[in-house]
């Protein structure tokens, strides 16, 4: 099923196929979101890593090659690669939004510097990338990601990353809020389970962003 007929939601189930999608590689950036070590990490019980294994499973089995995939095919086109990431500057954590200060799973106390905030090995930034630190679930609210963009005269983003119904879904509804012209990839995605996944895919596509797989996003440039 090509992408222009894929994760039809309600809303969008009878619309017109989208244009094509042409993507200069002048204008356009990757935006790697939240692939860190602290989510890839074992549980600390048998049964939360048992309960994970799937995710676990995609990150390493999907989400993390094809990005890895991804950002090569990128650089060789001279797009823009960006890493966001979610920590604190503060060692507390007080300067966190308070979705990352609640209790339950979206809790996180991440001090920039510290191994488990970093990026995965696999995916490590080049010294001229860019990667900001997000104290948000968007990478753009409260970030200088959103100037930056502008300054480099980018009209246009790829975002990957995870949870695809978290940071993924905040970022990519503030970047259409913004005009920018956005396209997520699949694979290179993740939530906790495929069903929140798939679903948040569906709520999002067509009207904040434009979902394809792995193999078509290369073809727009």
């Amino acid at each position: 099923m090509s992408w222009k007929t894929a994760y039809r939601s309600f809303y969008y189930a009878h619309a017109e196929e989208p244009d094509d999608i042409h993507l200069d590689p002048a204008t356009t950036a990757l935006l790697v979101i939240d692939i860190q070590n602290t989510y890839v990490a074992p549980k600390d019980t048998p049964e939360d890593n048992a309960l994970w294994q799937p995710f676990f499973d995609r990150m390493r089995d999907t989400v993390i090659p094809n990005t890895r995939r991804l950002i090569d095919a990128c650089r060789s086109k001279g797009v823009e690669i960006i890493y966001a990431r979610i920590a604190c500057h503060k060692t507390d954590g007080r300067d966190r939004s308070l979705s990352q200060k609640k209790p339950g799973f979206n809790y996180l106390l991440l001090p920039k510097d510290e191994h488990d905030g970093q990026v995965v090995s696999e995916l490590a930034p080049e010294p001229d990338d860019i990667v900001i630190i997000k104290t948000t679930d968007s990478a753009l609210t409260g970030t200088n990601l959103r100037l930056m963009l502008r300054n480099m005269e980018i009209n246009d983003v790829i975002v990957t990353g995870i949870f695809t119904d978290q940071c993924v879904s905040s970022t990519v509804r503030s970047l259409a809020d913004e005009s920018f012209g956005v396209v997520v990839v699949d694979e290179c995605c993740a939530a906790a389970t495929m069903e929140l996944h798939e679903a948040e895919l569906k709520i999002i596509n067509m009207i904040y962003c434009h979902v394809v797989s792995k193999d078509e996003v290369m073809d727009f440039f």
